[in-house]
């Protein structure tokens, strides 16, 4: 289990076997099959069933807490090739389940979460362990010293806009979610969640997948909005999406000025990434986050059907 540090994904963790998922582009989460890492797990015959006798086995708290996070999700079945419902936890979810599940193969899974929590217990009292680490993973991935320096910088530059934007009275997570999104949309047409789509990657950071020019950019549209929102002093969320605006045009006008110049966009669906995601969109289509599906989990563990 050496490579387990190295996770992309749920999927990761089970090497050869197959972990059924599906993306939740709304939220930006997977969605995993539960019975395919129970079967991964415990290499039961019948990991259905070995869920159900798990959840009554379960305490109170356990039951809530991965009921609150089960959905119900259609996903193609390994036997028939057929769609059925079927349980499914996101990341969070899939790995309480593996804390609770009583298997010897459980128990790599179950160091690696307790050598990842102290990580990132000692990196409370030395933070430098953080910027190492994150170091580390972007040589692992091929950027250069250089770009790393770059990106860091760009961390510490957004942080300073969030400052700005809490100051003038931006304090929940949505809010800093439409303001970095009116950026984006004045300066590259697109919200972030759609540049993701555009550029072919999901939980990937957006950032870390761009150009350099168009790093800059972005860089730029933030910056421009940090320095005219600390000398206007908007407040709110409507004068502080205003301001946000300005910031994008200006980036906007680098933009169009460069491209000028170019003779074609600076705009680029490249990315990063060593993989390419497989299209689910119609299994996006037929999710089932619903509290009726919850209900139904809750109450009755027959809807996955006897070809699971």
């Amino acid at each position: 289990m050496e490579n387990i540090n190295k996770l992309e994904t749920i999927s990761n963790l089970f090497e050869d076997n197959e972990i059924r998922s599906v993306w939740d582009s709304e939220k930006e989460e997977y969605y995993f099959s539960v019975v395919d890492v129970i079967q991964a797990l415990t290499d039961s015959n019948n990991p259905r069933n070995y869920w159900n006798t798990l959840k009554r086995r379960m305490t109170e708290e356990e039951k809530s807490e991965l009921y609150a996070k089960c959905v119900q999700l259609k996903m193609k079945s390994q036997k028939d090739g057929k769609s059925y419902l079927t349980d499914a936890l996101d990341t969070k979810g899939i790995l309480r389940l593996i804390e609770s599940v009583p298997s010897p193969k459980a128990e790599p899974f179950k160091l690696w979460l307790a050598k990842m929590g102290k990580e990132r217990i000692d990196e409370v009292f030395d933070p430098e362990l953080a910027v190492n680490r994150a170091i580390d993973y972007y040589r692992a991935r091929g950027y250069d010293d250089k770009w790393i320096k770059a990106r860091l910088t760009g961390v510490v530059d957004r942080r300073k806009l969030t400052d700005v934007w809490q100051a003038n009275g931006i304090t929940k997570n949505y809010e800093y979610g439409i303001l970095t999104n009116e950026i984006y949309k004045e300066w590259s047409g697109m919200k972030a969640s759609e540049y993701k789509e555009f550029k072919g990657i999901r939980k990937e950071s957006l950032r870390d997948n761009m150009t350099d020019i168009e790093v800059t950019l972005t860089d730029l549209g933030e910056i421009a909005t940090r320095e005219l929102a600390k000398k206007h002093k908007p407040y709110g969320l409507k004068e502080n999406k205003e301001i946000a605006k300005r910031g994008g045009k200006i980036a906007k006008i680098t933009r169009d000025n460069l491209e000028k110049e170019l003779g074609e966009s600076v705009i680029t669906n490249r990315n990063a990434l060593n993989y390419k995601y497989l299209d689910d969109n119609k299994l996006n289509k037929e999710k089932q986050l619903n509290d009726k599906s919850k209900k139904k989990l809750k109450e009755n563990d027959n809807t996955e059907g006897n070809n699971e």
